[in-house]
């Protein structure tokens, strides 16, 4: 809130991902003075072809937050994407309010994308604030970046529990240890009770979204209904309430589990309300701390939790923004396959790669396994471009901003960034698969089976991988038992692996 008797009336620009009233450009401005600018772009919209309930959740949102402004008292002007006047660009939008409302100020929370804060940079009289809903500001993370080789989360996410003091006893972490991963890979039970996330029924504004979203957006990718996302921070808070209360005390134990029939099982699908502000990384926090506290979940699953968010969220933010803009063209391992068209239809034989796009369309949502380990671990196996591969999870999943998304696909899924972030390749042959699911148990093809016409495709495809790289892999340590391990095998049965990988590619 401003103090200034003298200042001029500013506009202050809220996009689409920062529907916060705690957002640094609402903290700076004044409800009596200033005019509040939101807008519905198609850049925004179609810079990669978003899913539909992407599109509909961040616009219903962005509608149900202006109203929220409204009825605090603020002064708000929203361009809805089928005003005849929109420039469909944000940076037009704000030129355009300016015009009309004859205001030379705009301010604006930095944006999480680094294609905006590059359009943002060339508007005259746009002044940006440091976006300080994260953990960890731009310096703090360039500061324990410098000097080290290798950026690991876990040393990262240590600093974030002392800064935070979650999950701390004094200086000491609970339970004496800073991870409890190890207890959190059981693979899946079909019997076991699987709550589902809640649903919000969709009011009036979110159907005329929906609406809006059909007609305009009936050749993007996914499947617009049911609709079931809340799209205020009162929705998106009784959704933390309910995944604490049903889901968060199973949660540890079976993250990576995955079952044909249960897009959720025990997943917080929390993470598009906090990405676009609805929530705080450290209120989710902090209630999950409480349930631990409290005796409602074990620490294995609190901990777990934790560290996707003050750990993991907060380090890709810090890896994307220390590495833009060249970050994400990186291509460590040369890949260049086109991604097959099967991750748009899910017409694919392969039951895991099934199941994970087909939920993909119709929830607009997978898990971070089945994003790490089918999805992303073939396009890795398979040499597909990395740059093919990133725009589709983001323009796929509706939590995905590029500052989040990128990361997580170059450097962990694809390992693009050469070992930047992560130490490895997350490559896996068709066992892990059939280790953490049920989809081997259907799948046209026998995961038992190493190479020929009904082997998986994984099987000869991990040691196609492995040969393929070789120059760039057999000296990573973590990779030396694979290595070992083909160069133990007969050179005709090496032989079949590559000619099955062949044909497996051939085919796509």
């Amino acid at each position: 809130m401003t103090s200034d008797p003298n200042r001029q009336p500013a506009l202050i620009v809220v996009l689409g991902d920062q529907l916060s009233t705690d957002s640094a450009a609402l903290r700076a401005g004044s409800a009596d003075l200033d005019m509040v600018l939101m807008a519905e772009v198609m850049d925004e919209a179609q810079y990669v072809r978003h899913h539909k309930k992407k599109i509909a959740f961040v616009f219903s949102a962005m509608r149900h937050f202006a109203a929220q402004l409204e009825a605090a008292g603020w002064q708000v002007r929203y361009v809805r994407l089928d005003d005849p006047a929109n420039t469909h660009s944000l940076t037009g939008e704000i030129e355009r309010a300016k015009h009309d409302l004859n205001i030379s100020r705009a301010v604006v929370t930095e944006p999480g994308e680094y294609r905006l804060a590059q359009a943002f940079s060339g508007c005259e009289g746009l002044h940006v604030l440091p976006d300080d809903r994260f953990i960890a500001s731009h310096h703090e993370f360039r500061q324990w970046a410098e000097g080290r080789k290798q950026l690991r989360m876990e040393y990262f996410y240590r600093e974030m529990r002392r800064k935070t003091g979650l999950l701390m006893s004094g200086d000491t972490p609970e339970g004496g240890r800073w991870n409890f991963d190890a207890e959190n890979r059981k693979p899946p039970k079909s019997d076991l009770f699987m709550p589902r996330p809640l649903e919000t029924e969709p009011d009036e504004i979110t159907q005329e979204v929906l609406t809006l979203v059909e007609a305009k957006f009936a050749d993007h990718f996914g499947t617009l209904t049911p609709f079931w996302f809340a799209v205020t921070r009162q929705g998106a808070l009784a959704a933390l309430d309910h995944f604490v209360d049903v889901a968060l005390p199973q949660f540890g134990d079976y993250q990576d589990a995955m079952l044909s029939d249960e897009p959720f099982l025990y997943h917080s699908v929390l993470a598009q309300y906090l990405n676009a502000g609805l929530l705080s990384p450290l209120e989710i926090c902090r209630r999950v701390e409480r349930a631990y506290y409290d005796g409602d979940a074990p620490l294995n699953a609190v901990e777990g939790y934790i560290r996707q968010i003050i750990g993991w969220r907060e380090f890709v933010r810090g890896i994307y923004w220390l590495r833009m803009p060249g970050y994400i063209q990186e291509n460590y391992l040369g890949a260049k396959r086109p991604l097959p068209a099967f991750y748009w239809t899910a017409d694919t034989d392969m039951a895991c790669m099934a199941a994970a796009i087909t939920q993909t369309r119709d929830e607009a949502y997978a898990h971070h396994i089945q994003r790490l380990m089918v999805t992303g671990n073939f396009a890795l196996l398979a040499g597909i471009d990395p740059v093919e591969v990133h725009e589709w999870y983001l323009a796929v999943y509706a939590d995905a901003y590029e500052w989040v998304e990128a990361p997580n696909v170059i450097g962990m899924s694809q390992f693009a960034d050469g070992g930047l972030l992560g130490s490895k390749p997350y490559a896996a042959s068709g066992s892990y698969i059939n280790k953490m699911s049920d989809h081997c148990a259907a799948c046209r093809y026998d995961v038992k089976q190493k190479t020929g016409e009904d082997a998986c495709p994984f099987n000869p495809l991990y040691w196609d991988f492995m040969v393929r790289n070789a120059d760039q892999l057999r000296g990573n340590p973590r990779l030396g038992h694979s290595y070992r391990t083909w160069d133990r095998m007969t050179e005709g049965k090496q032989q079949d692996y590559l000619d099955s990988a062949q044909k497996v590619l051939a085919r796509l």
